[in-house]
């Protein structure tokens, strides 16, 4: 007889979940990046015969290399040298504090804290104040050669070699990433023109294509608008793609009426938009006549397209080819001033440096980022005082495994402790081959030159497989400093293991916010916010219905839903019972996208002749919404309540109201 209890041990859902590789191309240009910052400071410094050197700037090119991750080059001037600037801070305050016994103990504690507040300021504050910590740990624990001063400008100098290889280009590429993400957008569109256009009804192809859209046009317009703000509001170019940004806001909308309608769009829409995506990506432009007069019928002729759809083709329809002509008046207009929406004008890069100003002001007062300070900070003084009381060789690894595993904004504590032990012990099994084999001195640049190459090709695949990739590199240019060879692998194992084990007790465990997730008070909120946007696209305020503050409104909407998505995607890495309650929610995430979707679509064909819907209909909508925001911020367990609408069965309205009607019913434990 089979014996039906003995079941195949296979590992939880999370854990596959964390380690599944994710799609990415490989980042050549990064590859080789990485191969030369890292390897040629160590052949410098052993052809000086000074490897020690050598392996201290190859140290600050990794930290170069660990940021190298933006595209636009203005961009990587703040994400590789600001962090720089702090990472030299904080070996300098390290190595001051190195032999001072429990006062490099207070030092590095106090460290911790303020490298945790300053990740809640946005990604190069994070980089910053990460590699300001890594740093820190480094100088306090490792006795590091020559004066004070020198450890800091080698391995800020590596940095900066980093960003000098990533700037080689800028001369010959300038602009030339933004101007990728621009058409990178147009290109998912027309992906979301074709999903919404089957009239099939696929809401799984449709919502991937309107996720990917949501993505590409975040990626678009902060690499656009960052630049911008930098260049002071000048550049002609950078106005151009914020208009050619826009312009594919009306396309935008008009997508879900067709997909809500389930109205079969003609092929040749998307086909179009991917023909002004190539447009955009050569950069080309259009030119005045003689008169001055915008050449908008022959830049629109060009896409293949008739002047009119035929008929049996719908409201939806009509409004993508209106929409099209409108982006490819745009990119045929020579003077993008004449298109741009009023709030993408040169008061934008002042708006940006004031939110940035006062994000920077409120990390003092915000009671989140003193948390995860104090979390942090608590961690690492467990360490410190750990390894000051037990004799750890080298116990700096200890508090450099918590600082990559408790960085608060990098994601779930709890798999990436689980990831880091893993990476460390693949990554150990790699060095131990190259510390019992390979030769000291030129043997070492040749195995750096090759497993730098590594690092950011495994970074985009998850943080286990980067933690596997760094792990000897680390290990490597540890030994050029420190000669203890094969002797150093058992060590760092244990001290990963300890660090993981600290990280998880203090900085997860004790935490009760840890258990729990943070999806259903931003939904709320995103609820909310859509109340006011069923408000905006109805109301009777004309500032507030204006076509530009409706696309202001909906892209921060989908911006909030699409942030959402990630932090219910990092939940699901966590281990029972947060994992469960974070998928619990998964369908009223869905329903508030579908809600959005609804009031774009009903305005759309409101603007192309369908009948507006009364002041009451949309109030009693909108009041619909808060109720439910307010049911998810109030209860443990969101209890369905039916819907009670009065509206008309043929208004416009109605698609909408059975959205709302489907996200009411929805139960979900709040997380």
């Amino acid at each position: 007889m089979r014996n039906h209890s003995l079941r195949p041990l296979t590992p939880p859902d999370w854990l596959v979940r964390s380690l599944k590789p994710q799609p990415a191309p490989i980042p050549w240009a990064a590859v080789t990046r990485a191969a030369i910052a890292m390897s040629l400071p160590l052949a410098i410094g052993t052809a000086a015969g000074k490897p020690a050197y050598g392996a201290l700037a190859s140290m600050g090119a990794l930290s170069g290399v660990i940021g190298d991750t933006a595209d636009a080059y203005r961009m990587r001037i703040l994400n590789i040298a600001v962090p720089q600037l702090f990472g030299a801070l904080g070996v300098t305050l390290g190595a001051l504090a190195f032999g001072h016994g429990w006062a490099a103990v207070g030092a590095v504690t106090l460290v911790a804290l303020v490298s945790g507040m300053m990740s809640t300021i946005g990604a190069v504050a994070s980089v910053s104040g990460l590699l300001l910590l890594l740093n820190c740990v480094i100088g306090a624990g490792l006795p590091l050669p020559g004066e004070w001063w020198l450890a800091p400008a080698l391995m800020t100098g590596g940095g900066l070699l980093v960003l000098a290889l990533a700037l080689l280009a800028w001369p010959l590429r300038s602009g030339v990433p933004e101007r990728d993400a621009v058409a990178a957008t147009y290109r998912s569109v027309a992906a979301l023109l074709e999903a919404a256009g089957t009239g099939d009804g696929d809401d799984e192809a449709y919502d991937k294509a309107r996720a990917d859209v949501t993505a590409s046009l975040n990626k678009a317009y902060d690499l656009v608008l960052a630049r911008r703000a930098r260049d002071h509001g000048r550049s002609p170019d950078l106005v151009r793609l914020i208009a050619e940004l826009n312009a594919i806001t009306p396309v935008v909308e008009a997508a879900p009426a067709a997909h809500q309608y389930d109205e079969k769009l003609p092929p040749e829409l998307a086909a179009a938009m991917r023909k002004l995506a190539d447009a955009v990506a050569r950069g080309e432009r259009g030119t005045r006549g003689d008169r001055g007069e915008r050449p908008a019928r022959a830049a629109y002729l060009d896409l293949g397209l008739p002047d009119e759809l035929p008929q049996p083709h719908g409201a939806a329809a009509r409004a993508v080819h209106h929409a099209l002509r409108h982006a490819a008046d745009t990119l045929a207009d020579p003077d993008p001033l004449t298109v741009i929406h009023a709030e993408d004008r040169l008061g934008r890069p002042a708006a940006l440096r004031v939110r940035a100003r006062r994000a920077t002001r409120n990390v003092v007062l915000s009671g989140a980022s003193w948390r995860y300070g104090l979390r942090l900070a608590l961690c690492i003084g467990i360490a410190q005082c750990l390894v000051s009381l037990i004799d750890v060789p080298r116990s700096y690894w200890v508090a450099l495994t918590i600082t990559f595993v408790l960085k608060p904004d990098f994601g779930s504590v709890f798999s990436r402790a689980v990831l880091r032990a893993l990476g460390t012990a693949a990554g150990l099994v790699v060095a131990a081959a190259v510390l019992s084999s390979v030769e000291r001195g030129w043997w070492d640049v040749t195995v750096v030159l090759v497993l730098a190459t590594l690092i950011p090709a495994l970074t985009p695949r998850g943080y286990g497989y980067q933690t596997a990739a760094i792990t000897p590199v680390i290990l490597l240019l540890s030994d050029v400093l420190n000669h203890q060879g094969f002797g150093l692998v058992v060590p760092r194992l244990v001290d990963s293991l300890i660090g993981c084990a600290i990280a998880l007790i203090a900085g997860y465990l004790l935490w009760p916010e840890s258990w729990h997730t943070r999806i259903g008070d931003r939904l709320a909120d995103a609820v909310s916010d859509t109340a006011r946007y069923v408000e905006c696209a109805f109301g009777d305020d004309p500032e507030a219905t204006a076509p530009a503050a409706r696309a202001r409104m909906r892209r921060r909407l989908y911006r909030d839903l699409s942030d959402i998505r990630t932090e219910f995607q990092r939940a699901l890495t966590e281990p029972p019972p947060t994992g469960a309650r974070a998928a619990a929610w998964w369908p009223l995430v869905v329903a508030v996208e579908r809600i959005v979707d609804a009031t774009t679509a009903a305005r759309v064909r409101v603007r192309h002749g369908a009948p507006a819907p009364g002041a009451g209909e949309v109030a009693e909508v909108s009041r619909q919404l808060r109720e439910l925001a307010e049911g998810l911020r109030e209860v443990e367990v969101l209890v369905p309540v039916p819907a009670d609408f009065t509206g008309p069965e043929e208004s416009v309205l109605a698609p909408l109201r059975q959205e709302v009607g489907a996200a009411r019913a929805v139960a979900s434990p709040r997380g």
